[in-house]
Formats: structure tokens, C-alpha cells, sequence
């Protein structure tokens, strides 16, 4: 896992591939920002920002108001990696996103994947 390139990879080039995703499973772009917005203290306002800004995702979860603290009970693989085991906190992050993204798409309730 190459951690610098995915840190420095962009937010805004990620994001449209996470609402394509979810909606070819029927899924909604609203629901990809309560997502979002549940993981990071992030808003609609704010969001737009560092999109438009075109943020790394370093940048992203550095500037997010507060990581939620139930994050942690996302666990599971993703892209054959398991999230308990990774070490670097932003490559961590980027996986909880992706892991929560992934269970949107496979249709897992919204109560479920925001650990509820």
C-alpha cells in the first residue's frame, strides 16, 4: 500500500467515483454525504469548499472538525486490507471512508453503517 500517493491523492478526483458508485447500486449522493459528514463534522457548506479547492485527502482529514469516535467500530477489509491493522491515521481514515462507501453500495442500512 503506497500510503504518501494515497495521502496526496486528491479528494475531489475520489469523490465523483464514490457517488457513481452508489448510485449504480440505487443509491443516493445525499446519502454519500451523510456519510461523510458522520465520519469528518463536515457540512454541505464546507464540503463544496475543499472540493472545489481540490484538497489531498491528507488535507481532508487533517482539516475535518472531528473525526467521529465511533469509527473505530468500523473494522472489516477493504482493498484486502484489514482496518484494524493499519498503522498510519490517515491512510486509516481513508479506508474507513471507503469501507463505508462500499457498505452503502451493498445496500447495508444507514443505521448499521453509521454504527448506531
Amino acid at each position: 500500500m503506497d500510503v504518501n500517493r494515497v495521502r496526496k491523492m486528491s479528494f475531489a478526483g475520489v469523490y465523483p467515483h464514490y457517488i457513481t458508485k452508489v448510485e449504480r447500486k440505487g443509491k443516493t449522493k445525499a446519502e454519500v454525504h451523510e456519510i461523510i459528514f458522520w465520519l469528518t463534522g463536515y457540512d454541505e457548506v464546507a464540503l463544496q469548499n475543499l472540493i472545489e479547492e481540490k484538497r489531498n485527502f491528507e488535507n481532508f482529514f487533517d482539516l475535518a472538525p472531528a473525526l467521529n469516535p465511533n469509527a473505530t467500530k468500523i473494522t472489516g477489509m477493504i482493498c484486502g486490507y484489514r482496518i484494524e491493522d493499519i498503522e498510519d491515521p490517515i491512510m486509516k481514515k481513508v479506508r474507513y471512508l471507503d469501507k463505508l462507501i462500499d457498505e452503502l453500495a451493498k445496500g447495508r442500512a444507514m443505521e448499521k453503517i453509521l454504527r448506531k
